[in-house]
C-alpha cells in the first residue's frame, strides 16, 4: 500500500490508475459531461472527467471527500449554481 500511496499523486493520468473501479455518481442529464470517481486501495478518492479519462486525475483524502459531500449535502457548494 505504501508502493501505491507514494506512486498516486494529484495530477497524474487517470489512466495510470487503471481502468476498472470507476463509477459515475453524479451522471445524467448532462450530455455525457460526468465526473467519475475511484476509491483507491489506500482509502483516497480520485476524480475524473468522463470524457477526458487520460486526462488528469484529482485525489482526495477520506476527510477531504467526506467534507465536501456533507458541505454540498448542507447547501454550501449552492454558490456555484447561481
Amino acid at each position: 500500500m505504501d508502493r501505491m500511496h507514494d506512486r498516486v499523486r494529484n495530477g497524474m493520468r487517470a489512466s495510470d490508475l487503471g481502468t476498472d473501479g470507476w463509477y459515475r455518481p453524479w451522471s445524467g442529464g448532462n450530455g455525457g459531461n460526468c465526473v467519475e470517481a475511484r476509491k483507491l486501495p489506500d482509502g483516497r478518492v480520485a476524480l475524473r472527467h468522463s470524457t477526458d479519462p487520460h486526462g488528469p486525475a484529482l485525489i482526495y483524502t477520506r476527510g477531504e471527500i467526506a467534507a465536501f459531500i456533507q458541505g454540498a449535502k448542507a447547501g454550501d457548494a449552492d454558490f456555484l449554481l447561481t
